[in-house]
């Protein structure tokens, strides 16, 4: 039987506000999902919390719809799929020898600990009872901004030649095989484990900045829907949902 995902469409479009609006717009069209778009450009480029995302032309800007990709439940679990179809791209792409890239959570990719991809994923119930969900990928490949919460850096300065086109291409296939492998939830355990074999600061301290607190303690884990286990200072165990993370103590 053929993957649900060997059907991905694609839309290449120049400047856009974004390319996560552009896929919500064409799901409440009725667009049927598994469509990819892409940019030259982002004019409203978000990152996670509402941040802007810099969006200068020759980096990779691209988001999958998807519609009713698994139960409400099952959808926590999504990122880590993603993250490890992004890290899949990005290790393809560097030449032997090159740094190799890590994961950071929740769904970063960094490379000599500096961040060269973001991914942001939003959802939305529509009116005629189906689930959009959209996946926001985007990958410094030629440009990276100055004035970041992390240090930020580009597949071109350490050592890649790719082109965003190319960097997409094989963006398409990996995020194809992890979905299946995902398989709506039933594969997460399989998933997490990749996720934690490309990991980046597992079993060292860390910083978590959460709206109202901070916690410092020991990167554990990751739990089977995604969330960051910290044992604290008090070696209490904390499972962490959302939050900024910072390595090393404050």
């Amino acid at each position: 039987m053929s993957s649900p995902f060997a059907d991905f469409r694609h839309i290449a479009l120049g400047d856009v506000d974004s390319t996560n609006l552009e896929c919500l717009d064409r799901a409440r069209e009725g667009d049927a999902g598994n469509l990819w778009i892409t940019a030259n450009r982002q004019m409203k480029g978000r990152a996670r919390r509402g941040r802007s995302w810099i969006s200068e032309p020759g980096n990779l800007y691209a988001s999958l719809l998807l519609i009713d990709p698994a139960a409400p439940a099952a959808l926590a679990s999504l990122p880590l799929a993603v993250a490890v179809a992004v890290h899949g791209a990005i290790a393809r792409v560097m030449p032997q020898g090159a740094e190799r890239p890590t994961i950071k959570w929740p769904n970063d990719v960094l490379i000599g600990g500096a961040k060269v991809s973001g991914i942001l994923l939003e959802s939305e119930n529509l009116p005629d009872g189906r689930s959009a969900v959209v996946i926001g990928c985007g990958v410094n490949v030629t440009h990276a901004p100055d004035e970041v919460m992390y240090p930020a850096t580009t597949l071109h300065a350490k050592g890649s030649s790719v082109s965003a086109e190319e960097l997409f291409a094989r963006l398409c296939q990996t995020m194809a095989d992890a979905l299946e492998r995902w398989d709506e939830g039933r594969g997460i355990s399989a998933i997490r484990q990749t996720w934690l074999d490309n990991a980046e600061g597992l079993g060292k301290a860390i910083t978590v900045k959460l709206p109202d607190q901070t916690i410092s303690g020991t990167f554990k884990d990751i739990d089977q829907s995604g969330c960051l286990v910290v044992v604290d200072e008090d070696k209490t165990v904390r499972t962490i949902a959302a939050g900024d993370v910072f390595f090393g103590q404050p």
